[in-house]
């Protein structure tokens, strides 16, 4: 029987508050959604393993608070994660330029290696949209960022979003140290970018 490599990574969901980072944790983790989620006090820790074809990934998962109050604790989770995801709602132009400032606070003080994913959330509420797909993908693009829309409630591309982060982020043995490793420099833009419309 052939023996399976395993993985562990550290990962990181930020953003602005109600932009429905819990929301794509608890449909990642437990097929759920729920209309009227609490806030989330501090941060969330959960774990979920994906399986891959040649290895099983397992993702222990900060799920940090968007409100301000909490922003100063947000360091204490996103130092050290070998990825971050950044949630911005489709609808809400404001969590747009946040979610960009969360990942330039990333870059500042957190790991230089750390695998940027941006996610525009709600794409249900399509008429209702402010931020354009194109707009945020050519940001992912332009940044070498992954970028995934989604939408928490209707479950499309929930599950990507964390395939494809444990596709990308580099294997390395259980020994070796993350700073060690060289994130590559260029995405495949077919398998890593989804639009919820061309």
């Amino acid at each position: 029987m052939q023996n399976i490599k395993r993985y562990s990574f550290k990962l990181v969901l930020l953003g602005d508050a109600s932009v429905g980072k819990s929301s794509l944790a608890l449909q990642f983790i437990k097929r759920q959604f729920n209309n009227y989620q609490e806030a989330t006090i501090g941060a969330s820790f959960f774990t979920h393993i994906v399986p891959l074809e040649d290895c099983n990934v397992k993702f222990e998962i900060w799920d940090t608070a968007g409100q301000e109050r909490y922003h100063s604790l947000a360091p204490m989770y996103y130092r050290g994660a070998h990825a971050a995801i950044v949630v911005y709602d489709v609808t809400n132009n404001d969590s747009y330029v946040a979610a960009q400032s969360w990942i330039k606070e990333i870059r500042q003080q957190g790991n230089s290696n750390t695998m940027i994913m941006l996610v525009g959330n709600k794409v249900d509420l399509g008429e209702a949209r402010k931020v354009e797909c194109k707009i945020a993908k050519k940001y992912a693009t332009d940044n070498n960022y992954l970028f995934i829309e989604a939408s928490a409630k209707n479950d499309y591309n929930v599950q990507e979003i964390f395939k494809v982060l444990a596709e990308s982020i580099p294997k390395v043995e259980a020994n070796a140290k993350y700073d060690s490793v060289i994130v590559p420099e260029k995405p495949k833009k077919n398998s890593y970018f989804y639009c919820c419309s061309t």
